[in-house]
């Protein structure tokens, strides 16, 4: 269909429109502050408290600001670029220009998905669109079928993970222009690889944000978020503030052919009206689009977001279930501060994850104080993201390190081995493909006061862990201010061509070509049962007839026997069990220790000698 804004400013035949909401204001000029028509051009209002205009002789790349009641002129809340930044004047943007190549190009359904997710600024050497360009060959060979990009959303001042974002249609001008976005993804489904965009709708970064400068109805104080005053998507007006939102994720899949949107922290967006924004949402974007993904980041464990909105659902594609991440984070590196305090990390508890989708279904959580979760039966486990490393788990860490630094190699390929072999549906995080010596801090760049004060919240972040109880350990966390910690960040490619991170590439390259290659190991795989045979060591067991059966053992611990009898066989008879690959096979590890496999009739004796893991053919 042929897309249509009705907000900001767009390039049309007769000239360029310009429509923007401001229901307590009387009278809105647009300022051009460039071109062949600069100068100041009355917008007429309309009883709904939008005021629009066509200015014929405008043209794209023309800057200009809206001026209120005679006021200081202002950016428009709906800028598709800021060259300036935040605080500048808007340019106009003409989306007609760019020539795509991708009208064959199909996204990849759900089952098929293995998701990458990177960080523009941190990803390459030069922190820009064109830097994911140049590594796109890499993620393809890699075998990942979406790249999942943090936001873009333009922010205030050069670097930062994109979540205080203030102008929501604008790709940062710290990544490059609009074009270059359009190449990336353009170059991207060329290779066949989808792009999936990170949002944010639960709040506006504190600088630069002039919603509320054209109407304070855009927040309410009847909600109130982590950050601030709630947006307001349930009180008067707020139907004009829905259709922000909506028509922001309508932008991001036609202007820029984005495959699907990641909503940010959705439990975080305070919503008491009859039809749930989230709900509205969906059915609008898969009315139009039905292919787009809209996947939600929610704590909750609430199977109404899966639903279908026809049977009071929330209509979404997927959510990420962070209990997988937590259970394994607890057995393999012990934490017990914050949330992780609700975990206990045995592979019962992690089995139980895995076959259940998430692991809190109702149970009281002494993090959260009260019940948490619902029943997920029924529910697709590929609709369930599962990771061992994404952007919060890894940033929010005082240092940013990385699981692969924190355990055992081994234990490291190991869990890598279940991650890729689960019926959810996998993100990896970038770097984690060959183990990342780099960590991902928090980084920021805020002005003078400002930043001071997020300085000082991080480290009073914590201050309830045991290791930062003094003020010495305290100052030891990396300032998020400091160009320094921003630059740590940044991934160093060439280890990737070196030993040990050169033997966890090809690890990884060989796990996912599996996952592709093998129905069973696939999303749409329709059996999967995983058993806890002892304390360090799990079972997956997939099956998607008539393809061959396929199992994992993963043993996540320490050297000692396993051995596979009874149940563990029950399903595959007699059936042999051929080993595919082990996360020991000298072409992965530097000093290789792979489990010796005696057979025996009617059982599998497996002795490993650290942890590891071993896929098995069962034919």
């Amino acid at each position: 269909m042929i897309w249509q804004p009705s907000l900001g400013a767009w390039v049309a035949e007769d000239g360029v429109h310009v429509r923007v909401w401001a229901p307590d204001v009387d009278r809105v000029e647009l300022v051009l502050e460039s071109g062949a028509r600069a100068g100041t051009h009355g917008l007429e209002r309309a009883a709904d408290g939008y005021h629009a205009a066509t200015v014929a002789g405008a043209a794209a790349g023309d800057r200009y600001r809206y001026r209120l009641d005679g006021r200081d002129p202002l950016p428009d809340p709906a800028s598709r670029f800021q060259p300036e930044g935040v605080h500048g004047a808007s340019q106009i943007v003409d989306a007609r220009v760019f020539q795509w190549t991708d009208a064959a190009w199909r996204p990849p359904a759900l089952a098929e998905l293995i998701l990458y997710e990177l960080h523009v600024g941190t990803f390459s050497a030069s922190g820009r669109f064109d830097g994911v360009i140049a590594h796109l060959a890499a993620l393809k060979d890699l075998g990942v079928t979406a790249i999942e990009l943090m936001p873009v959303a333009d922010f205030a001042g050069e670097r930062g993970w994109g979540y205080d974002g203030v102008d929501l249609f604008a790709p940062s001008r710290a990544y490059g222009a609009p074009d270059d976005l359009r190449r990336l993804v353009d170059e991207a489904h060329r290779m066949g690889l989808a792009v999936l965009l990170d949002v944010v709708y639960n709040h506006l970064g504190p600088d630069g944000a002039y919603l509320g400068a054209f109407s304070p109805h855009y927040f309410t104080t009847r909600h109130q978020s982590p950050w601030g005053a709630g947006v307001n998507l349930d009180g008067p007006h707020s139907r004009p503030v829905r259709e922000f939102f909506i028509e922001n994720a309508q932008h991001w899949l036609h202007e820029y052919h984005i495959d699907g949107l990641r909503l940010d922290a959705t439990h975080a967006i305070a919503d008491d009206s009859p039809t749930p924004f989230l709900a509205e949402l969906t059915d609008r974007v898969h009315a139009e689009r039905p292919s787009a993904l809209l996947i939600a980041e929610d704590s909750r464990n609430l199977r109404t977001m899966l639903e279908p909105t026809r049977e009071g659902g929330w209509g979404l594609d997927g959510v990420w279930a962070d209990d997988f991440h937590h259970q394994m984070r607890r057995h393999l590196a012990g934490d017990q501060d914050g949330y992780y305090r609700d975990y206990t990390g045995t592979t019962e508890d992690i089995a139980r994850t895995i076959d259940e989708g998430w692991f809190y279904r109702g149970q009281h959580s002494a993090f959260a104080g009260a019940p948490r979760g619902t029943d997920p039966r029924g529910l697709a486990r590929r609709r369930f993201i599962v990771c061992l490393q994404n952007h919060d788990q890894t940033g929010n860490r005082a240092f940013g390190d990385r699981l692969n630094i924190d355990i055992d190699p081994a234990a490291f390929r190991a869990a890598s081995a279940l991650l890729l072999c689960l019926p959810e549906t996998p993100l990896l995080f970038m770097g984690q493909e060959w183990g990342a010596s780099t960590p991902f801090l928090y980084f920021t760049d805020h002005n003078e006061e400002l930043g001071r004060l997020v300085t000082e919240g991080r480290r009073n972040e914590f201050r309830h862990f045991a290791r930062f109880a003094d003020a010495e350990a305290s100052a030891r966390i990396p300032d998020p201010q400091a160009r320094q910690t921003f630059l740590e960040s940044r991934l160093r490619w060439d280890e990737r061509d070196r030993d040990p991170h050169a033997g966890t590439l090809r690890l990884y390259r060989a796990l996912i070509a599996c996952r592709r290659r093998e129905r069973a190991l696939r999303g749409d795989g329709d059996g999967c049962q995983t058993l806890a045979l002892d304390e360090e060591t799990l079972l997956v067991k997939r099956s998607a007839a008539p393809a061959p059966t396929m199992g994992l053992l993963v043993r996540l611990g320490e050297a000692g026997p396993v051995t596979l009898a009874g149940e563990a066989l029950a399903s595959s008879g007699n059936r042999p069990w051929t080993p595919v690959l082990t996360t020991e096979d000298p072409e992965f590890a530097q000093d290789p220790q792979p489990p010796r496999i005696e057979r025996a009739p009617g059982s599998l004796r497996i002795d490993f000698r650290r942890a590891s893991a071993i896929l098995f053919s069962i034919q």
